[in-house]
Parts: C-alpha cells; sequence; structure tokens
C-alpha cells in the first residue's frame, strides 16, 4: 500500500544509521529505500518514501518521531492565531529535498516503473496537528472542529492549498501518479465527513494540474463510495473491511479502484496467501480497472518470502481476469 521497503532488513539496516526524518530530508537516502523493494519484491510501481508530515513541519511545526510513539507535535495547533501563524509561504522550497527525492528516484528507477508520490489529506493532516500525536479516539480535534469550527475550516483550507502545491510540484518533478491519503477518514460520521474531509479533497482534485498523471484517493473507512465517485480522481482506494466487488458495483464502475488485500494474509501459509488473492480478484471481476494492492500499511513483521509470492500470485491469477 504504501513504501513496502520500510520492513524489509536493508531498510533496516539504513534506519540503524539515521532518525526517520533525517532519512526523508536526505534525497540520496531517501531515494535509495523508494528502490529497494522494486528489485526485492518486484512490484510494478514505486511510492517515494517520504512521511505526510513533512508539510505541517514545513509550515513551522516542531515534529519528533519516536520509535515507539510515532509522530509527535511539541506545540500542537489549538487557536485561529497559531493558524494564521504557519508558514504558508515558501512552502515548496522549504520542500525542496522531497524535490530532489523525486529526481533522483526518477534517474535510478531509469523509466523501468512508474513512481507515486503522495499526501496526506487535509482532515488527516489536521487530525495530526491539533491533537499533536495519533490518538484512539481523537476527542481533541473533534471537539476544536465543533467548538472552532471557523478556525477549524480556515487551517483545512490552508492545508488543500498546501496539498495543491505540493502534489503539484511533485508531479512537475517527475512523480508519474499522486495519491491522496485520507487515513483518519473513518472517526468521521458521513455528516462530517463530507464537511471536514471530502469536500477538502474535492477541491484538491480540482486543482491538481496533473497532466495526465492519474490522481489515486483512498479514504480508509468510509461507510460508502457513492460521493467519492463524483471527484475529479481516476482510482479510489478501498481498504481490507470492504468487499471489492461491492464497492465496484456501488459506484458503477466510474473510477478504477485499488486493493483491497488484508495485510496481515501475508503473515499466513502460502496456500492461504493465494487463496485471499484469488478471492480478491474474482471479487472485483473481470475486465481493466483493478490495481491489486494491499488494503492498507503492509505490517512491519511480514516475513520478505510471504511478499514475493504475494505479488507472484498477483501476476500469475491475474492474467485471467484480463482476457478478452
Amino acid at each position: 500500500m504504501r513504501q513496502a521497503g520500510r520492513y524489509l532488513p536493508e531498510y533496516r539496516q539504513i534506519r540503524a544509521k539515521h532518525d526517520f526524518l533525517t532519512m526523508c530530508k536526505t534525497p540520496e537516502l531517501a531515494s535509495e529505500v523508494t528502490v529497494q523493494p522494486i528489485d526485492i519484491i518486484k512490484t510494478d510501481a514505486a511510492i517515494l518514501f517520504s512521511d505526510i508530515l513533512v508539510i505541517p513541519e514545513a509550515m513551522g511545526m516542531r515534529l519528533d518521531v519516536i520509535e515507539s510513539k510515532g509522530p509527535v507535535f511539541d506545540v500542537p495547533i489549538r487557536s485561529l492565531e497559531q493558524i494564521e501563524n504557519l508558514q504558508t509561504d515558501g512552502l515548496i522550497e522549504r520542500l525542496d529535498y522531497v524535490m530532489q527525492a523525486v529526481k533522483m528516484t526518477k534517474e535510478k528507477l531509469n523509466n523501468r516503473i512508474p513512481l507515486i508520490g503522495f499526501s496526506g489529506s487535509p482532515w488527516t493532516l489536521a487530525a495530526y496537528m491539533v491533537e499533536g500525536q495519533g490518538s484512539k479516539n481523537f476527542d481533541v480535534i473533534k471537539s476544536f472542529v465543533y467548538n472552532e469550527s471557523a478556525a477549524a475550516h480556515r487551517l483545512l483550507q490552508i492545508l488543500a492549498d498546501s496539498v495543491v502545491e505540493y502534489l503539484n510540484a511533485k508531479i512537475r518533478h517527475g512523480c508519474d501518479a499522486v495519491q491522496i491519503f485520507d487515513t483518519w477518514a473513518s472517526i468521521l460520521s458521513p455528516h462530517d465527513f463530507e464537511e471536514y474531509s471530502l469536500k477538502y479533497i474535492r477541491y484538491i482534485c480540482e486543482h491538481l494540474e496533473t497532466n495526465g498523471a492519474p490522481v489515486i484517493v483512498f479514504a480508509k473507512g468510509v461507510s460508502s463510495y457513492k460521493n467519492l465517485a463524483d471527484l475529479k480522481c481516476d482510482v479510489l482506494g478501498v481498504d481490507w473491511a470492504r468487499n471489492i466487488g461491492d464497492v465496484r458495483r456501488e459506484i458503477g464502475g466510474v473510477k478504477a479502484l485499488q486493493g483491497n488485500l488484508d495485510p496481515t494474509v501475508l503473515f499466513a501459509p502460502k496456500e492461504k496467501i493465494r487463496e485471499e488473492t484469488e478471492r480478491v480478484l474474482r471479487s472485483y471481476g473481470k475486465n481493466a480497472g483493478h490495481i491489486f494492492n494491499l488494503g492498507h500499511g503492509i505490517t512491519p513483521k511480514t516475513p520478505v518470502e510471504n511478499t514475493q509470492y504475494f505479488v507472484e500470485c498477483v501476476k500469475e491469477l491475474s492474467a485471467k481476469y484480463h482476457e478478452d
């Protein structure tokens, strides 16, 4: 799903020498670990090594990535004044290390496969920025949007404009496709999802200068895909909690779908991996429009040989679903 190389032994050897943000901010390292899984796992695309929180970090928020805890902002957003003080001018210049990583990765890939760039959605970015870290119930961000609605919408619009600028820059520097991750869509009710998330994803999709680069939108845990089907994007990501064939029928086949094997299946015996791979293919059905992928990020302790076998299964079993 995202950055399959993060769990590889080869990645961990590099990670042992550098902290996570240093790797993100060093184009040579970011491009190296982007390309690692291509040669080892044999995937059909590369996903640029980075993190969704480089945007708020470039806006002036101090970010620490703690090994046992995850990302932490030492001074979370709690007021309109803080929002207005976010540094948006010169954002792309401060994120030039990402663009240099794109260029280096494209050179290493040498047109073998496409390179995907990504960003968090405004809602997911805001959730981290206001909470200050990950959360079980996200009561801080939800209290914020309910009690400080105008400030929340101001933050989300600033983030939407920044994501447009960021993804457009990635496309200009060579990304062949871009993906918008709304990891925390699932914590919103359908009505709140429309108001605080989908509205801004729609804005982003309508303002991207794609130059033909496909746009992928992944909203994890949404109850319905009908309201995603009219987005100006090419692909919708589907997590493993939904039957991908049901989603295809729900949206009438108007978008390609990406997904959606449960990542923990990769801990199973090989016969189970093959069986579940076939199940997803059969669920989607025949003809084009299916990008086979995991339903979310790969789990760190996944056996590498199982991931390799999974990719082999997809390439072998999918052929019959694309016959004339």
